[in-house]
C-alpha cells in the first residue's frame, strides 16, 4: 500500500529532487532559502518560467487520484443529494462543539507555555477568525467511526490528532504569508506584519516541530507516515506553484496536483488518521481519505473562484491577488481555452496599465468561473459518495453538510 494514496502505488520514477517530488534535475538556484526575501532582480529570475522549470509534470505522479480531464468537466453534482435549507456552520459543528472548545483552550498554551517570546503572538495566531474546519473534520470522523466499533467516546489519540492538524495548518499559513508577503489574512494583519518576519518564521517552525513531536508520540506508524507526507507535500506545492507562475500552458491536472499538495493532502490524511484511531476496517479508512481529498480539492477550487468574485473586504486580501502574482488557477485555465487575448496579457505579466482588470473581464467572458464552479461541484459529489460507508446519523449528515457549506460560499 502506498504511504499516502490508499491501494495504489504512486511511487516516483526516480529520486526526489529538492523535496518537490521531481526527478528532473531542474535549476533551482534562483530560489534561495525559503524565507529569504529576493531582490527585485532575483524575483524576476524566479518568475521566468523558461529559465526555471520544475520537472514534476514530466515524471510519473498520482494523476489517477485526480480523475478529471478538462473536457469532462460538466455539471455533475448529484441531484439526489439534497439539503432542506442553507447550511449553518454552528449546526454542523454542534455534535463536536465541546471537543472544539477543549481544543481552543489547549492550542494557545501549547505555543506560549515553553516560549514566552511567542506568547504575545499566540492569540493572534489562533484567533484570526478561523472556523477550525480541519480539527472539526477530525472530530466528526472520529465520532462517526468510533460508533462503528463500539467506542463510547473519542480516544486521547483523536484529540491529539486534532491539535496536530491545526498546528500544521496554522504553521503553513504563517509561512505562506511570509513567502507571499501578505499583509492581511481573514481581514486581520498577518503575524509577520505585526511581529516581524523573524517571529513569524520561528512561530511557524516551532509549530511544525511541536506537531512532529506530538505525532511521534502517537506511536502509530501508519498515521506518522500519512501526516509526515503532508509536510513534504506543502513544500512540493510551493515549489510547483513557484515553477509555473505566468505559465499559460499549465495543465488542469497540474493545477489539481498543486491544489492537492497545498490543501487536500492535509485534510485527506487527517480524516483517514481519525478513522485509523477508531480501529475501523481498511475500506472505511480509505473512504475517509477519499472524502477528505475531494472535499479539500473542492474547497480549494471554491477559494480560487472567490478570488475573482468576492470583494477585498470579504476576502480579507486584495481581489484577484493570485492572478496578479502569476498563480493561474482553475477559472483562468478554463478561460484561456476560449480567450486567446488572455494569454497575451498574462505572458506580459500585467506590465501595462489596466491589463489586470482586462484579464479579469476575460476570465468571466471565457466562462472560467462557470466551468470552475462545475469542477468544484464534481469534487464535492465524489466527497459525499465516500460517506456511504458510514451509518446514517447526525455525524454523517454533518460531514455531508461540510461539503455543502464549502460550495455555498459561492452563493
Amino acid at each position: 500500500m502506498s504511504l499516502t494514496y490508499p491501494s495504489v502505488d504512486f511511487s516516483w520514477s526516480g529520486l526526489d529532487f529538492a523535496s518537490c517530488g521531481c526527478s528532473s534535475k531542474c535549476c533551482i538556484s534562483s530560489i534561495g532559502f525559503p524565507y529569504r526575501k529576493l531582490s527585485q532582480q532575483g524575483d524576476r529570475l524566479f518568475r521566468q518560467r523558461k529559465s526555471f522549470h520544475c520537472g514534476v509534470s514530466s515524471v510519473q505522479r498520482p494523476d489517477v487520484m485526480l480523475n478529471v480531464k478538462e473536457e469532462d468537466v460538466a455539471l455533475s453534482f448529484n441531484p439526489d443529494v439534497k439539503f432542506d435549507k442553507r447550511v449553518s456552520m454552528s449546526s454542523l459543528l454542534a455534535a463536536v462543539a465541546d471537543d472544539l472548545r477543549m481544543l481552543n483552550e489547549n492550542l494557545q498554551s501549547i505555543v506560549g507555555a515553553e516560549n514566552p517570546m511567542l506568547m504575545s503572538a499566540a492569540e493572534q495566531i489562533f484567533g484570526a477568525g478561523g472556523k477550525r474546519m480541519r480539527p472539526a473534520l477530525v472530530f466528526l470522523v472520529s465520532r462517526a467511526t468510533s460508533q462503528m466499533t463500539g467506542l463510547k467516546d473519542v480516544r486521547p489519540q483523536h484529540r491529539r490528532l486534532a491539535e496536530i492538524i491545526e498546528m500544521i495548518h496554522t504553521a503553513s499559513l504563517i509561512h505562506d504569508d511570509v513567502l507571499d508577503e501578505s499583509s492581511m489574512r481573514r481581514g486581520k494583519e498577518t503575524i509577520h506584519q505585526l511581529y516581524g518576519t523573524r517571529v513569524a518564521v520561528l512561530a511557524g517552525d516551532f509549530m511544525f516541530a511541536q506537531s512532529s513531536w506530538y505525532l511521534a508520540n502517537l506511536e502509530n506508524i501508519e498515521v506518522i507516515k500519512l501526516i509526515s507526507q503532508v509536510i513534504k507535500d506543502f513544500a512540493s506545492g510551493e515549489i510547483k506553484q513557484a515553477s509555473s507562475l505566468f505559465d499559460c500552458d499549465l495543465a488542469l491536472e497540474d493545477y489539481l496536483l498543486k491544489s492537492y499538495y497545498k490543501t487536500a493532502s492535509l485534510i485527506a490524511a487527517s480524516t483517514k488518521s481519525a478513522a485509523i484511531f477508531s480501529s475501523v476496517g481498511e475500506r472505511v479508512c480509505d473512504e475517509m481519505y477519499n472524502y477528505g481529498k475531494n472535499l479539500g480539492l473542492s474547497f480549494q477550487i471554491v477559494d480560487d473562484i472567490l478570488d475573482f468574485t468576492q470583494s477585498s473586504e470579504k476576502l480579507g486580501k486584495p481581489a484577484a491577488s493570485d492572478l496578479a502574482k502569476g498563480n493561474l488557477t482553475a477559472p483562468v485555465l478554463f478561460a484561456l481555452k476560449k480567450e486567446p487575448k488572455l494569454r497575451e496579457i498574462i505572458e506580459s505579466e500585467f506590465t501595462e496599465m489596466g491589463s489586470l482588470e482586462l484579464a479579469i473581464e476575460l476570465v468571466y467572458k471565457g466562462g472560467g468561473i462557470e466551468r470552475a464552479r462545475d469542477l468544484a461541484k464534481q469534487k464535492a459529489d465524489l466527497a459525499i459518495q465516500s460517506l456511504n460507508c458510514l451509518p446514517q446519523n447526525e455525524l454523517r449528515s454533518s460531514l455531508a453538510g461540510m461539503v455543502k457549506y464549502a460550495l455555498e460560499r459561492l452563493d
